[in-house]
């Protein structure tokens, strides 16, 4: 292993070295997006870094099994993860100014409405009369994150209104939307604005650097993640061990684990190891991969290297263990650590109690709840969600209400999450929307994940009719469908014989340039090119009986023969789809 490691070390001083007499031209890009040169810009890098990424670069980066970013999330909450905040950078800003937020529907009602005719959008957004000011820009970027094309085009109009300049947050924002529909070439070229070089006033800023950092690290593209961080130093950035960490931090949330460990223990001349850098990889395999035995390694290694264990490692252990449902492990590991005098944290406490529930010892975990108040460390929404969680996934709904109503005496208001647990036990539509309404009453509105899991329950249980109610409610309420809504949306259409409707949706989706899945290509292939063939036969078929004069009774079994036809059409359609390996129907 240690010789595996030094060859893997010296194949990364090669490839930095590479690097460095490459001519990187994509951090000084044109204006103007041009994929030719992207391509080239990607080959030549990843020539450069082939020897050192392990990670595979992948068109889609959809979870296994067609789930949602809630469902994929881990048992634990509070496992010093931001997957569930790819979009940090573009949230809105909850207006309470009534005419701000008329004029923001104003604008993504334009967009919206024009999202297949750039012309018309692009016609129609120059002739509106709003004003246009920091907090709109931001909400309108907000709200049509996931298009976009309406977002460049609603962000170059606002650029040109008189009075109006973009500052770093609405330069930030429009860069995070563009990396993550991977136009980093345009991103790029924003970047390359903000450096002011015809004002002489730079706005780019180590912040910059690290949500691009952060969308490469997103599609798996460690050497160009790398590259952005070298570049620090084009930009007269400092490049000390905090920015170091950031970029391990990076790896780590997109699950480039095994790049990151690499990367630390390669940089550990320039980059001392230290307790910080070990517990971001270690905390990546606890709660991003969720490897007790890569976790282990990691502790082993610590251990021999003579670094003390902190609060935060045994943090992440215990969220590992938890995880894991090895409730032996964890009292154990909990035990060892009041042993060497460390005072548990919030984060320890969640993950023990998220352990006793998922064992079934709710009274236990309860206690330690007690315990918990008692040592002055106040129960957050995220240590009754650890609660809440298990007990539903264990169907235990009474005892799961009874955690819900003691957090809401105690003022704590819930989450998303905390309606997303409720939500996956629910049987009925009535009940699905009841809880929809309710959740609204009490201040919390879906998001894009609420819709997906939804969505997908609703298909499941055959309700098509509560599959558009929903899509539609969806864009209704400012909400852009993204490539995960759409996927769920048509594997559901699909596996009920829907294939029109999924076909329609599957265009819509290429239209509005957001990345293919190729086994919904492959699926779509093999039912135009059934239908096609059923279509000519039943052509052939009419055109023979013309002129063969055939007998009426002959004429009235076409219709028999067509619909055996459509139904094993049907039928070699959802072959395809099972011997793809699909679960959508897993619960």
């Amino acid at each position: 292993m240690q010789g595996i490691r030094t060859i893997r070390c010296n194949l990364s001083r090669f490839a930095i070295l590479a690097r460095t007499h490459l001519n990187l031209s994509h951090f000084e890009p044109t204006h103007f997006a041009n994929p030719t040169v992207e391509r080239t810009l990607s080959s030549k890098i990843s020539i450069a870094l082939f020897s050192f990424s392990t990670s595979r670069p992948e068109t889609p980066i959809t979870p296994k099994n067609l789930k949602g970013p809630e469902e994929c999330s881990s048992d634990n909450e509070d496992n010093g993860s931001d997957m569930d905040n790819d979009d940090d950078d573009v949230r809105g800003l909850n207006l309470i100014d009534d005419g701000l937020i008329q004029d923001a529907k104003t604008i993504v009602s334009i967009l919206q409405e024009s999202s297949d005719n750039r012309v018309e959008m692009k016609n129609k957004i120059e002739q509106c009369v709003v004003k246009v000011s920091q907090d709109l820009v931001l909400e309108v970027l907000s709200r049509v994150r996931n298009d976009w094309e309406a977002s460049f085009t609603f962000f170059l109009w606002a650029s040109r209104q008189p009075g109006y300049a973009h500052s770093v947050r609405e330069y930030h924002s429009m860069i995070s939307i563009l990396g993550k529909m991977r136009k980093f070439d345009t991103a790029w070229a924003l970047i390359d604005e903000m450096r002011g070089v015809k004002t002489g006033v730079s706005l780019v800023t180590p912040q910059t650097l690290l949500i691009m950092i952060r969308k490469y690290c997103a599609v798996h593209d460690v050497g160009r993640a790398i590259n952005t961080f070298y570049a620090y130093k084009r930009f007269k950035f400092d490049m000390e061990i905090d920015e170091f960490q950031s970029l391990l931090s990076a790896l780590c949330r997109y699950k480039n684990v095994q790049d990151a460990e690499q990367l630390m223990y390669c940089n550990k001349a320039v980059f001392p190891l230290n307790l910080k850098s070990f517990n971001i990889v270690l905390n990546g395999w606890c709660n991003l991969i969720g490897s007790p035995r890569e976790a282990e390694r990691v502790w082993r290694d610590m251990s021999k290297r003579g670094i003390r264990f902190d609060v935060v490692s045994y943090a992440s252990m215990l969220s590992c263990y938890s995880k894991a449902g090895s409730l032996y492990r964890v009292l154990r590991l909990y035990k060892r650590m009041q042993e060497m005098g460390i005072e548990p944290d919030r984060k320890v406490y969640n993950a023990v109690i998220h352990a006793l529930a998922k064992g079934r010892l709710v009274n236990e975990a309860f206690n330690l709840m007690k315990t918990m108040e008692e040592k002055g460390v106040v129960p957050t929404i995220v240590t009754y969600n650890s609660l809440i969680k298990p007990l539903c996934r264990a169907k235990k709904v009474d005892e799961a209400k009874d955690v819900f109503d003691d957090m809401l005496k105690r003022s704590i208001s819930p989450t998303i999450r905390t309606y997303h647990a409720f939500f996956r036990i629910l049987r009925t539509g009535e009940e699905v929307f009841a809880l929809l309404e309710k959740m609204r009453k009490m201040g919390c509105q879906p998001i894009n994940d609420t819709y997906i899991m939804l969505i997908r329950k609703f298909c499941r249980w055959r309700q098509l009719e509560n599959v558009f109610k929903l899509w539609d409610e969806m864009k209704e309420n400012g909400i852009s469908p993204d490539r995960s809504s759409y996927i769920v949306l048509i594997h559901g259409l699909f596996l009920n014989g829907e294939l029109d409707a999924a076909h329609k949706y599957y265009t819509e989706m290429k239209e509005r340039h957001l990345l293919p899945e190729p086994k919904i290509d492959e699926m779509l292939q093999t039912w135009l090119s059934n239908k096609q063939m059923a279509e000519g036969q039943t052509t052939e078929s009419r055109t023979s009986q013309l002129d063969c004069s055939q007998s009426c009774e002959q004429t009235r079994d076409i219709p028999k023969r067509s619909h055996e036809r459509n139904f094993l059409r049907l039928a070699e359609t959802r072959k395809v789809v099972r011997e793809r390996g699909f679960s959508f129907w897993e619960p």
